[in-house]
């Protein structure tokens, strides 16, 4: 079989940390070109993976043969470039958030439709070994009814992550349009429509900046959701949990709670009414402070769904679904008022 010809756009810490030496390790892909404006990025990346070094996307695009991209861009460039890069007859792998507005993320997956490609947003929440197990135990009914859930995805902040630290886009408006939540709370957002198997109606959010001097996008919120079948309970996202980070989730039902990620020795806890405990020791569940993220899956399902023809797990509307509740919640913080989630 023909090897899957992949470019990725975008060669920040995304890209370096994760699409790339996913790309590199899979056998079914060649990495043919990358694209960054600063030259020196590209030029490294495209030295390492033996690729062609770009400083315009849509230069590359012209030139090269193409089957797939990856768009790790700041997320003012996600909808245009992705949608760039599927007139030019690729499948695309866009990172999250999908879109800054409903209309950008419907303009993303009507392109794809049209061009019959595969569009996938890189939530790699799902594919956590504790979340599928978790998703595994709620659908048998070890839960029973769900009543509530918390859930946060926290930490010190995109300055220890990103490749540009302080002067990174995570904390300009004009190319971010969203901080924490579109960073760590639409992850979480994603990951609860999955386990849950069902939508959020309602939102009420306070979304801030009070943590990062130098930001114009917000760094701390807290959102209280409520599901079509009445679950209720919390998501948070924050840029300042700065000793460690919190990626933890717990769901309450009838006959058990669900602690997941929620305890350093097991990725999954579940506590019985009856007062039995079962511990699952899955693997850590990755970060970048260990050092990377280097086995998402994410890549795997992409280039699968492409080989196989499949939809991805995470397909556009999938991804304009979770950020649906992240512009719900900036919503509701501005008027101060419960929002309904479209």
């Amino acid at each position: 079989m023909e090897k899957i010809r992949v470019a990725v756009i975008g060669c920040g810490s995304i890209a370096k940390h994760r699409h790339l030496v996913e790309y590199d390790a899979h056998n079914q892909v060649h990495i043919v070109a990358v694209c960054d404006i600063v030259e020196t990025r590209a030029k490294e990346m495209a030295a390492k993976y033996g690729a062609t070094a770009y400083t315009d996307y849509l230069d590359l695009l012209k030139n090269e043969q193409i089957d797939a991209v990856s768009v790790c861009l700041p997320n003012y460039l996600h909808a245009p470039v992705s949608i760039d890069a599927i007139q030019a007859d690729c499948h695309v792998l866009c990172e999250k958030p999908m879109a800054t507005s409903q209309q950008e993320a419907e303009n993303m997956i009507q392109a794809a439709k049209t061009k019959q490609k595969k569009l996938m947003i890189a939530h790699n929440q799902r594919f956590v070994a504790s979340h599928v197990k978790a998703k595994e135990l709620i659908e048998r009914g070890e839960l029973g009814e769900i009543y509530s859930f918390r859930t946060t995805f926290g930490h010190g902040g995109p300055e220890g992550w990103s490749v540009d630290g302080a002067e990174s886009w995570f904390f300009k408006k004009e190319e971010a349009f969203i901080g924490a939540m579109g960073d760590l709370g639409v992850h979480k957002a994603d990951l609860l429509r999955y386990l849950l198997g069902e939508e959020f109606t309602e939102v009420s959010a306070m979304v801030e900046t009070n943590a990062k001097e130098n930001a114009t996008v917000d760094d701390n919120a807290v959102c209280i959701l409520k599901s079509a079948s009445g679950v209720i309970g919390t998501l948070t996202a924050s840029w300042a949990y700065n000793a460690t980070e919190d990626n933890s989730t717990v769901i309450y039902g009838k006959k058990a709670v669900l602690r997941i990620e929620d305890d350093p020795s097991y990725g999954l806890i579940v506590q019985y009414s009856n007062g039995d405990t079962v511990n699952y020791q899955l693997g850590k569940i990755q970060s970048n402070d260990a050092g990377g993220q280097t086995t998402t899956h994410v890549i795997d399902h992409f280039i699968t769904s492409i080989v196989e023809n499949k939809e991805p797990l995470i397909n556009g509307e999938e991804g304009m679904k979770s950020l649906h509740i992240i512009l719900a919640a900036l919503a509701s913080s501005e008027t101060k008022q419960w929002t309904q989630i479209q």
